[in-house]
């Protein structure tokens, strides 16, 4: 009677790590009760393996369109390989987690491009946060004078977007 039982709960927790598997979960716990002082506890996890792309997206985007806003740039104007774009005074920076656009729809111009001025308000970009289209808006009058991301990229808290003078 004792194999049975250990089949059957051999068998239950089999089916747990399917079901787990088919409705794409993370983690189930389960308490099974046989009796007053007999019961099965059971809690079976796996890892999502990472999306591809996610991971090392916010180096890539960041470091990508500096290093080619650089190499269009004179050299007097370059900045220093050391220097983060985040430090600069006239970074602007992404308020919430999202995916940056860079015009209001596909297709339409973008709102902003290197040597555009603008002024205290004019929207930058958007930043796409839970189906919700945030505009950010510039902090202050000035020059883009840089870039930092791709249209569609994934962004951070606090990443740099754009620098303004």
């Amino acid at each position: 009677m004792t194999k049975n039982k250990h089949d059957d709960d051999v068998a239950f927790i089999k089916a747990l790590a399917e079901l787990l598997r088919e409705n794409d979960l993370t983690e189930l716990q389960v308490k099974r009760d046989y009796a007053e002082d007999d019961s099965l506890n059971v809690r079976v996890t796996r890892e999502h393996p990472p999306v591809a792309g996610y991971a090392p997206a916010p180096a890539q985007y960041s470091a990508a369109p500096a290093a080619a806003a650089a190499s269009a740039a004179p050299a007097s104007s370059a900045p220093a390989a050391d220097e983060d774009p985040a430090d600069h005074p006239g970074a602007v920076t992404s308020p919430m987690v999202g995916t940056v656009y860079m015009q209001a729809e596909p297709g339409a111009p973008s709102f902003i491009s290197v040597g555009t001025t603008v002024a205290e308000g004019d929207t930058l970009l958007i930043v796409e946060a839970m189906k919700t289209m945030n505009h950010i808006p510039a902090p202050r009058a000035g020059t883009v004078k840089r870039i930092l991301v791709d249209d569609g990229a994934a962004v951070e808290f606090g990443a740099p977007l754009v620098i303004l003078e």
